[in-house]
């Protein structure tokens, strides 16, 4: 079966969506106005859903010309894309039928028809949300949930519509031509440097990988996704391995480009590495498959312990992911029979954060004013903070932030609250937080993934785990400066370590543009110079990164060891002073994004 296509956007010059404005307009009475404003909002979905589809072919291409600037820019317009639409055709849709905005009876006799008319289609779950979020940027109503699998006619449909992977047998053992038919998969432009060299090197690491043992599962076929996976200056080709009894090895390859060809840089295999190459705090993939239910079932597969709204996220379709979670939270709560409570541990400085045990999130409002421990002069208040969380998002790329989930005008049950956490917010957040007899309003809340603070880890870790998070830590530090983030506050509380090790930045209120930050030193002053250094009377953000050890506040010893013989170059005033001069001269800094020990070898420098 064929893949679903958008509907066509354009007709004989004049796009659709100015002829659907047309006929409201010419409308005699309420009840031709409701159904032509219900196919004057499916035709602005339509055109908003046709271009959505079209990026992940403009980031093929972007990888297939080297075009690393493109690429970049693909991914934040693409991420812009819904809320644009919304923002520009809410006014015009309300001027066209100014009744929307005070009669809810009219919105739900639309709603009817709405849903009668893209009740076949696959992509009904974003259409629906596309609609509700019209709905409320017109009326300013509360965001509210909504089934993200709408109706379930689709969701069954989609189960039976074409798979999204093709299944190559293994005939025997696997060999270089079943590896070399996977990678041709994407279909590049493109030639590959040394297609047959690459296909015997990740043969060769599959070997002890997959037949390590004499009397364990051997392959008896590969599953490949029906499309490349794009994101930065790298491509992906994701599948698995499915075992004769029935088990399944995840099997990602990633890919490079250069002058003379693509090659395969690497082969990430374990749950762990897949986990963090799919993480929401990455920007996200171009798929090029409209299949994206059935992609997200197919990771789902590969990373069972992600919360499936989060693979949503993951491919680019963000609101869809955001609807997921909220529901996955509602959920768990249901589940467990818990409510939010304080999270536990030392109380945050600018937000308030809750949660619950069963809960794979952690939940943020910022508070009216900081605590006493706030140490960044005048507080530039609520919005501002929240802004800079909106930054975060926007241009977070190095998937070592956590990613901010954001929710605006939301009502919760006031049941799913403990009272004294409740109390808490109504104290703290009264600009935020408004509490009637049943429901909870907040104005804004930032939800994230659920990690462990990295003091915390810490305390209990043995020595090689405290290794290997520390060298971690260094290369989440590393990435935020390649993408111009820098955090000011240096303090280690601010990271958190992930389910498979990771370390992320989790706390943005310190957040600052690298290129906006002054490197200075005192490594070039003589012992027992008592001078005012001449930094100390410049405007704006000092750093002096031979403080960087100092100011994490790293209590472990075995820690701040480690932390200076894996990161050494850390707090030198030329690691700093390079990477800004990179970003000012408009390059782009390669990041880390999956481990040294997948790469096939160490010669595969771009030839």
């Amino acid at each position: 079966m064929t893949q679903p296509q958008p509907t066509p956007v354009s007709v004989a010059g004049t796009s659709q969506v100015e002829q659907a404005y047309a006929r409201v307009l010419q409308c005699s009475n309420d009840s031709e106005r409701i159904a032509a404003c219900a196919r004057l909002i499916l035709a602005i979905h339509d055109d908003f859903y046709s271009l959505l589809c079209e990026y992940p072919y403009r980031a093929k291409c972007a990888f297939e010309t080297m075009d690393t600037h493109a690429s970049i820019r693909i991914s934040k317009e693409r991420l812009e894309l819904y809320s644009r639409y919304i923002a520009e055709h809410g006014p015009k849709v309300l001027a066209a039928f100014p009744a929307l905005a005070v009669d809810s009876a009219v919105w739900d006799a639309l709603d009817r028809l709405f849903v009668a008319m893209i009740v076949d289609r696959y992509e009904a779950d974003i259409a629906f949300s596309f609609a509700h979020s019209m709905r409320r940027n017109i009326s300013h109503e509360i965001w509210r949930p909504v089934a993200y699998s709408f109706p379930p006619a689709s969701k069954r449909r989609a189960f039976s519509m074409a798979s999204v992977h093709q299944r190559l047998a293994v005939q025997g053992r696997i060999d270089a031509e079943l590896v070399a038919c996977a990678l041709r998969v994407p279909g590049f432009s493109v030639p590959f440097r040394d297609l047959n060299a690459d296909s015997q090197h990740i043969v060769e690491r599959l070997e002890h990988l997959l037949y390590g043992s004499p009397d364990a599962p051997v392959p008896a076929a590969l599953d490949v996704v029906k499309a490349g996976f794009f994101r930065d200056r790298s491509a992906f080709v994701v599948g698995r391995w499915v075992l004769t009894d029935d088990s399944i090895v995840p099997f990602v390859v990633a890919l490079l480009n250069s002058p003379s060809g693509i090659y395969a840089d690497a082969v990430l295999h374990r749950v762990s590495d897949i986990h963090d190459l799919f993480s929401s705090a990455l920007a996200n993939f171009h798929v090029t498959t409209r299949l994206y239910y059935q992609t997200c079932v197919f990771l789902f597969g590969l990373m069972p312990r992600r919360p499936f709204g989060h693979h949503y996220s993951t491919i680019g379709f963000n609101h869809l992911g955001k609807v997921a979670i909220l529901n996955e939270i509602v959920e768990q709560m249901r589940q467990s029979g818990q409510r939010f409570q304080r999270s536990p541990g030392a109380p945050g400085t600018v937000a308030v954060g809750f949660t619950f045990d069963a809960c794979s999130y952690h939940l943020k409002i910022i508070r009216d004013q900081p605590t006493a421990s706030y140490k960044w002069g005048e507080f530039p208040g609520v919005t501002a903070v929240v802004d800079k969380y909106r930054l975060v998002h926007d241009i977070n790329r190095a998937g070592s932030m956590l990613d901010n989930v954001m929710y605006f005008k939301l009502r919760l049950d006031r049941e799913m609250f403990d009272p004294a956490l409740l109390e808490e917010l109504c104290q703290q957040s009264a600009s935020t937080v408004q509490v009637d007899q049943d429901g909870v309003f907040l104005r804004s809340l930032i939800v994230q993934m659920k990690i462990t603070p990295l003091p915390v880890y810490l305390a209990t870790a043995t020595e090689p785990q405290i290794r290997d998070v520390i060298i971690s830590l260094g290369h989440c530090i590393r990435n935020n400066a390649a993408t111009n983030i820098f955090n000011k506050d240096l303090d280690s509380r601010n990271y958190g370590v992930g389910r498979y090790g990771r370390v992320f930045l989790f706390d943005y209120d310190a957040v600052e543009k690298l290129t906006d930050v002054k490197i200075r030193t005192n490594t070039d002053r003589e012992p027992g110079d008592e001078a005012v250094p001449e930094w100390f009377f410049e405007d704006g953000i000092i750093f002096l990164p031979e403080e960087l050890e100092h100011g994490m506040q790293l209590a472990n010893l075995c820690a701040r060891r480690l932390f200076r013989e894996e990161n050494l170059d850390l707090l030198s005033v030329r690691y700093w002073e390079d990477v800004q001069q990179t970003l000012l001269h408009g390059e782009i800094p390669e990041l880390r994004v999956y481990p040294d020990s997948s790469k096939l070898r160490t010669d595969c420098a771009a030839g």
